[in-house]
């Protein structure tokens, strides 16, 4: 199966130009790349898309290189936005490049011999540009009606009150540069990116013709929608990260687990490497009993491996277990937050099970702790409390280690004696 064969079964093909053109020249290997402008110190879940199609073809032996829009990002794409964004610094996307370079390491394999990921900042051969030349030797080939016609510049120019700056008005221009540049010095032949990049990708595919007399390849791939409709990658607390100090491993690997069944197969297409093979079996065993979500486990535990390792991710599916009964014993103290406690209190005839609740932070007040007692949502070591005046003893202390308490069906404290 070629590199396009494969994106097209991934359902990540959204426009090609000249596909019968570009199954030939992909081939053998090429090189290509795909932009993203550092708008924040860190990537987000709907950057992986485009970023893990760079390393499917890498995969197959072709040279990715990620851009970082130094130079674009500081002007911002007006494409899918219906008013400018706000301006960065040079410091702050410079910054912002820093930080996300970590992330890129773990998406792309930078170290490889045979066919090693680049990155590139197009600041560094936009910045020395004089306004003038520019304009004479890049800014001459452009039609201002072609541009108009640009769904991503038109939709703006359609919009009375925001309408387009003449500064994004030429974002389109500097993107178109960056493929003539990377054509020119790098013999790079293929640009990707989502589908709202489709005009920006086009223009820089006419001047790499019109300078270099060169034919070179632009790919769209779709942008990820739920299945009702809603944007992906945002949750009540807002953009899914991949930075773990901004959206915490516990965090990701849950957002992963709440994927809607009629989504879960296309995200594991979209964001893992599973064959066909492997998701047709993880979908046939979902299917069987999606109460289960076996097929989002499976995809919380790939993206997250993924991102932030096999072990991180191994710590997030535990505690999930932890949480569900398929974890027990002195594992638990790995995975349930902890509150220590005199075990001296805990000799003779104890202490109430009220005042631990208290202690715990699983009441506010000895009186809502009973109410909760009262209503059967009171636990101890996994037995339910029914005696609202029920002491906790050295004799409840599980493998000499905790007590373990838990209100409803998933707050859960160990009582830590010390």
């Amino acid at each position: 199966m070629s590199i396009l064969e494969e994106l097209q079964w991934r359902g990540l093909v959204a426009d090609c130009t000249d596909t019968a053109e570009l199954t030939k020249k992909i081939s053998v290997p090429l090189t290509l790349y795909c932009g993203f402008d550092p708008t924040a110190d860190s990537l987000h879940v709907g950057n992986m898309v485009p970023l893990l199609a760079l390393r499917r073809f890498q995969m197959l032996g072709h040279h990715p290189i990620a851009l970082a829009g130094g130079a674009t990002g500081s002007i911002g794409d007006p494409s899918g936005k219906s008013q400018e964004r706000q301006l960065l610094t040079k410091e702050v996307l410079g910054r912002n490049i820093s930080s996300v370079k970590v992330q890129l390491a773990k998406l792309l394999d930078f170290e490889t011999k045979q066919n090693p990921a680049r990155l590139v900042d197009n600041l560094s051969w936009t910045e020395n540009i004089p306004f003038l030349d520019f304009l004479r030797d890049i800014g001459k080939h452009f039609s201002v009606n072609q541009m108009a016609a640009k769904e991503s510049v038109r939709a703006r120019m359609e919009d009375r009150e925001t309408g387009i700056s003449y500064t994004e008005f030429s974002y389109m221009l500097l993107q178109a540069f960056d493929f003539y540049v990377l054509m020119r010095d790098m013999n790079c032949e293929l640009q990707i990116g989502g589908s709202d990049q489709w005009g920006n990708i086009t223009a820089g595919i006419d001047l790499c013709r019109k300078k270099l007399s060169k034919t070179v390849y632009g790919l769209t791939l779709p942008l990820i929608t739920n299945a009702d409709g809603t944007k992906f990658g945002k949750t009540e607390a807002g953009a899914v990260w991949l930075d773990p100090q901004k959206t915490s491993e516990k965090d990701f690997f849950q957002f992963w687990m709440r994927t809607d069944d009629k989504d879960v197969e296309r995200y594991l297409k979209f964001f893992t490497f599973l064959g066909q093979n492997e998701i047709a079996e993880i979908a046939k065993t979902h299917a069987q009993a999606p109460e289960k979500r076996v097929a989002q486990r499976e995809l919380a535990k790939a993206v997250t491996t993924l991102v932030h390792g096999a072990d991180a991710a191994k710590r997030e599916a535990d505690a999930i277990d932890a949480y569900s009964g398929k974890i027990s014993g002195a594992e638990l103290l790995d995975h349930f937050p902890k509150k220590e406690f005199p075990k001296a209190g805990l000799a003779g005839e104890g202490t109430a099970l009220v005042e631990l609740m208290v202690h715990a932070g699983l009441a506010t007040s000895k009186s809502q702790a009973r109410q909760l007692i009262s209503g059967g949502g009171v636990e101890v070591n996994g037995e339910r409390v029914a005696d609202i005046n029920r002491k906790v003893t050295v004799a409840d202390i599980r493998h000499d280690k905790f007590v373990q308490l838990q209100k409803g069906k998933k707050t859960h404290v160990l009582i830590v004696p010390v």
